[in-house]
């Protein structure tokens, strides 16, 4: 059965593809460029999506800049050096207005066309920085959107919604990495790479995952500017 993957080349994405690949699906990746100063990470997410052996990879071209609202599009900075207390109030600038519900959207859409049943997302609802389309709350509702609204889910045959780790920390989700092959190396999670593509070592993103392997006992394979 196909299934779609909303593939970011991030940490998280790709160790939710290799789950999904673990389940035995067959795999369409889907990857935004939305207009996101990291855009290293498509670079990464074509490099996932030959290890994972997907069926297609989509890489759209979508300018959520035009809106604006995020850091992570270029409006403002992305924070930095901030602690656990300090990311867990709330939601911080580099949320991106409606970022998931437009790329679940576009992902119902590649679903319909290639008679995906699935749609996974790296979403994680413990290291999510507040964001508020990471809460399971949202994707049962869109479970729902994605039955009431295409052809798919009014013939009976409806989008399933899956997260895989949703309910996992940062290190529980390495761990598994690990148990899958995932090539961490591969993966970019960096709010702020210089322009080469090395992460900064100081945003939220790079905090997590920095903390995360080394409650895992391991070394990140990526280089940082600063560890």
């Amino acid at each position: 059965m196909n299934a779609i993957v909303l593939a970011s080349g991030g940490l998280d994405s790709t160790v939710t593809a290799a789950v999904a690949k673990r389940e035995g699906w067959d795999l369409y990746l889907l990857t935004l460029m939305y207009g996101q100063r990291h855009q290293v990470e498509v670079t990464r997410a074509k490099e996932v999506a030959a290890w994972v052996g997907a069926q297609e990879h989509k890489i759209l071209h979508l300018d959520l800049s035009v809106f604006g609202g995020s850091a992570l599009v270029g409006e403002g900075s992305v924070p930095k050096s901030r602690s656990e207390t300090e990311r867990g109030q709330g939601i911080p600038n580099t949320y991106v207005p409606a970022r998931n519900t437009v790329f679940l959207s576009l992902a119902l859409a590649f679903a319909e066309a290639v008679q995906a049943r699935s749609i996974f997302i790296g979403a994680n609802v413990l290291d999510y920085s507040g964001y508020p389309d990471c809460r399971p709350e949202f994707l049962h509702a869109f479970e729902t959107v994605a039955r009431l609204g295409t052809k798919m889910g009014v013939e009976g045959e409806a989008v399933e919604i899956k997260a895989p780790l949703l309910q996992l920390s940062k290190s529980q989700i390495i761990q598994q990495g690990v148990e899958l092959g995932v090539p961490f190396e591969l993966t970019h999670s960096c709010y702020d790479p210089d322009e080469s593509g090395v992460a900064c070592g100081q945003c939220d993103s790079c905090l997590i995952r920095l903390e995360g392997f080394r409650q895992a006992g391991l070394e990140d394979p990526v280089p940082y500017r600063v560890r």
